[in-house]
């Protein structure tokens, strides 16, 4: 089965996540047990109930976002198969690493936990802002960039045509504002993040993250990940750990990943976890190439109903 499985980032989080899919599913249901016992408190509430404030907070987001993620797949099983590739954007990265077998959910959990408090910390060193960038070329964008004499502000997420988005110090990401407005962006918007996400503002969270990876056990995936750093796949622990840090710093190169999916031969995507923000940048990127999300106990007796019908 030529099918790729994606797994969003930060922002898709929302309070109610994985509610209903843990009343319905006892392996979804272990898994937030499995999470809060790990973390110490009761994420699985926080998820559920909010407060909206809280759960946005970074450090609480993103291991929020893979427990979702991972509770999804553990219901899944093989029930959808083998994958022929796995991709995540930014956070999500760790969750398609998870998919692999790479690595066990707890040590991704808790460094996961760890690499938002570090990137909150890093933000609050050296406040930076981010910002979506709607109708430019990514050829345009990064030329613009150049022009910005405030401060750093490099390409963050290069997400589909038409959409980047720029990160870097607070003043820089205005003045860009500015500028990519005057070279024809039809919307520049500011994002409500608390610091400057894959751009070099993010370095002493990168050096600190590699020393906790260095404590995970990372394995050689089972089947391909393609790497945020690089849009290219991943098939070495050792690799898949240092490029988890160099992303930190880098641009996730998301347009170019679903490429080079598409060339390994795949022909269909399933968004795993909140949200369904990926299928919706696949539109735009492999028009016509099905991408299907599975966040809720409905999306997974969709799949599965359909995935028995295939094989009649």
């Amino acid at each position: 089965m030529n099918r790729a499985l994606l797994f969003p980032g930060q922002g898709s989080q929302r309070v109610g996540m994985a509610r209903e899919l843990a009343r319905a599913e006892p392996l979804a249901a272990k898994t937030l047990a499995e999470a809060d016992e790990a973390l110490g408190f009761s994420l699985g509430e926080l998820m559920a109930e909010g407060p909206r404030e809280l759960l946005t907070e970074t450090r609480h987001a993103q291991p929020a976002i893979l427990t979702h993620s991972v509770a999804v797949l553990r219901t899944l099983g093989e029930k959808i198969g083998n994958p022929a590739v796995a991709a995540g954007h930014s956070l999500g990265e760790f969750s398609a690493y998870v998919a692999a077998g790479a690595m066990n959910f707890q040590e991704a959990l808790l460094a996961v936990r760890r690499r938002g408090e570090l990137m909150f910390s890093a933000g609050a060193e050296r406040p930076g802002a981010m910002a979506a960038v709607i109708g430019l070329r990514d050829e345009t964008v990064s030329r613009v960039l150049l022009d910005v004499s405030s401060g750093e502000c490099v390409p963050a997420n290069f997400n589909s045509p038409g959409q980047v988005v720029v990160s870097g110090d607070a003043r820089a990401v205005d003045e860009a504002a500015r500028l990519l407005s005057a070279a024809g962006a039809k919307r520049v918007l500011r994002l409500p993040v608390s610091g400057a996400f894959h751009s070099p503002l993010m370095l002493p969270a990168a050096s600190e993250l590699a020393r906790v990876l260095q404590g995970v056990d990372v394995q050689d995936p089972m089947f391909p990940v393609i790497a945020n750093a690089t849009a290219a796949p991943v098939i070495d622990g050792g690799r898949a750990r240092e490029l988890l840090v160099e992303q930190l710093t880098s641009p996730v190169l998301w347009s170019a990943s679903v490429g080079t999916m598409l060339d390994l031969g795949v022909r269909s995507f399933l968004e795993i976890g909140p949200g369904r923000t990926l299928c919706g940048l696949n539109r735009r990127i492999a028009p016509g190439v099905p991408c299907e999300r599975a966040g809720e106990p409905g999306d997974i007796e969709r799949i599965v109903t359909a995935d028995r019908e295939s094989r009649k």
